[in-house]
């Protein structure tokens, strides 16, 4: 059973950092480019990071410079370390593993709220 489990959200005051970490379990965990979406209310989820096998990153426009996605594969690990944090970064964030079209896996989501 594949499982990707986030934490670290939370509430911030704007200019603040949070780290999110997603645990994974039941997949092959180098085998996967390993992403970070969000989904603000009354929005579409959009893509806030990737980070491919090979070391490879991509952001969105929005926050390059104040994010940066990394991964352990010991632990199975991807976490997403965002600093310069402001009120338009609140959403719920999701962990998503990806190999495939049909094979890819999405977590349950963790909320972040930056807010003074």
């Amino acid at each position: 059973q594949v499982q990707l489990v986030e934490s670290g959200g939370g509430l911030v005051q704007p200019g603040g950092s949070l780290r999110l970490s997603c645990a994974t379990s039941g997949i092959i965990f180098s085998d996967y480019t390993m992403g970070w979406y969000r989904q603000a209310p009354g929005k579409q989820r959009e893509l806030v990071a990737t980070l491919t096998r090979g070391d490879n990153t991509n952001y969105v426009d929005s926050v390059k410079g104040r994010f940066t996605i990394s991964r352990d594969n010991a632990k199975n690990t991807v976490y997403l370390q965002m600093n310069s944090l402001k009120p338009e970064d609140t959403a719920v964030y999701y962990c998503n593993a990806y190999r495939y079209s049909w094979n890819t896996y999405w977590g349950q989501g963790t909320q972040v709220t930056v807010s003074s």
